[in-house]
């Protein structure tokens, strides 16, 4: 039988156990008895968890009973080789519902909803095992952790970002790990001065010893949420998967919401530190009453300005450049003396070129400048500077900037919402970002040479 339905059983006993103290509290600090609401509450509560004592039993003693008859079946019945099997959860009014499945596993105790959740974490998981190596571009982390958390459905974790809302092109070029359990601050340790060396100026003399200086650096981890109140009726009657639309539209704001904070995020009220406001960077100013793509004090010198700071205080190579698509189709649009644009298409083979692009595209992966890859982030702020109407270039060293993602949750819950025939879907994950660990590794470009372009 399903360990994990045990598992959410126990949980809810768990809440209503500590809800039940909650009642006695008040009339034993008062020492007095219980009043008329009070008592209900209480023959509520203790009802339920009886009624959980008696289902959680009966499933150890069918799960008991699964398990002989399976070792029956493995020493005597010839097993059929199953190959593959369709998916559990699918898009579309034939779909099986993700959310109505955990909502009677998770609050009705449905024996079926839950070996059919079981299944879909094989599923996902063997599609990622199969995966591993390849690009991937999902909006969040999913996958099993120990508490008991379910994995949302294949299609719905392949078809995360939707350009709706703009997806998540910076956070996915980060270096990428999973928040590590039992801690609300990511810590890494910092070497902030080196050893030394020096030529020996006589054998047998004493050579040169310098201590190493060190420190920490830290980053939060904090938490990314929302959902969504749905009618039971909805959940239960309705032709079409709730799944499409709500775990969707979720998913979709948390990817975008992520990207801001990896962008823009102020390390404080629950943020993380962003690229833009972190203290430590290379920041090349452009300024320029007739902002100019090509030719002295231009655009093209200012991004060359920022990847030689890098090389120069990293020692190593920026391998992005990310701006805004209003900035990237300005510099499209340029022309030279003759009127011949100065960024052409890649597959023409360009001679003397500006910059060259790949697709025709709002965001991700456009072209490249100076021999890095240029990334389009819609959600780069535009509202900058004096006027309020400045956007920045971003020139990084990519791998060198982490980001920590949990296991995404993705919950219902009835309690608060039963007397309206309502039922809370929720979804959230844990992050992290810390990209002060090299701050040379990033360069911004700004000023009024970047102020809204005209076309």
């Amino acid at each position: 039988m399903s360990a994990l339905l045990i598992q959410n059983l126990l949980e809810r006993r768990g809440v209503l156990r500590s809800e039940l103290d909650d009642v006695l509290k008040a009339p034993t600090d008062a020492k007095r008895s219980l009043t008329t609401d009070e008592e209900a509450k209480f023959a509520e509560y203790e009802a339920e968890i009886r009624e959980i004592d008696e289902r959680v039993k009966t499933l150890n003693d069918q799960a008991l009973r699964d398990a002989q008859a399976d070792e029956i079946a493995r020493q005597f019945v010839p097993r059929a080789h199953i190959t593959s099997e369709p998916a559990v959860y699918r898009s579309g009014p034939r779909g099986q519902s993700y959310f109505k499945d955990l909502h009677l596993a998770t609050r009705k105790g449905d024996r079926d909803a839950a070996e059919r959740l079981e299944r879909n974490s094989r599923q996902v998981a063997d599609a990622r095992a199969k995966a591993d190596g390849g690009a991937e571009q999902r909006a969040i982390s999913t996958g099993m952790g120990g508490g008991g958390e379910l994995v949302p459905p294949l299609w719905l974790e392949t078809e995360f970002i939707k350009y709706v809302r703009p997806g998540r092109t910076t956070a996915n070029l980060c270096r990428q790990g999973e928040v590590p359990p039992g801690t609300d601050v990511i810590t890494l340790p910092k070497i902030n001065s080196g050893t030394a060396a020096a030529p020996q100026v006589n054998q047998n003399t004493g050579i040169v010893q310098q201590d190493l200086t060190t420190s920490s650096i830290s980053s939060p981890v904090v938490t990314i949420a929302g959902g969504q109140t749905i009618s039971l009726q909805l959940l239960q009657q309705s032709p079409l998967n709730i799944d499409d639309v709500v775990l969707q539209d979720l998913a979709e704001d948390y990817a975008m919401k992520y990207d801001l904070q990896v962008l823009s995020g102020t390390g404080t009220n629950g943020q993380v530190t962003g690229l833009l406001t972190l203290a430590g960077t290379t920041t090349v100013t452009w300024t320029s009453a007739t902002p100019a793509v090509a030719g002295p004090n231009s655009l093209f010198t200012k991004i060359a300005s920022a990847i030689q700071g890098i090389h120069t205080s990293r020692f190593l190579s920026p391998n992005a450049i990310i701006m805004h698509p209003r900035r990237w189709w300005w510099i499209v649009s340029a022309v030279d003396t003759a009127n011949r644009p100065l960024v052409v298409p890649n597959a023409m083979n360009p001679m003397n070129a500006l910059a060259v692009f790949d697709d025709n595209v709002a965001q991700g992966l456009a072209g490249s400048i100076l021999g890095l890859p240029v990334y389009l982030d819609p959600l780069l702020p535009t509202t900058l500077g004096a006027g309020t109407n400045q956007d920045e270039v971003i020139v990084a060293k990519m791998d060198d900037l982490w980001s920590w993602e949990g296991n995404v949750r993705a919950e219902t819950f009835e309690q608060t919402y039963a007397g309206q025939l309502s039922v809370l879907c929720r979804l959230y994950n844990y992050a992290s970002f810390q990209a002060g660990r090299y701050p040379q590794s990033i360069a911004t470009i700004s000023g009024t040479g970047l102020i809204a372009p005209t076309f």
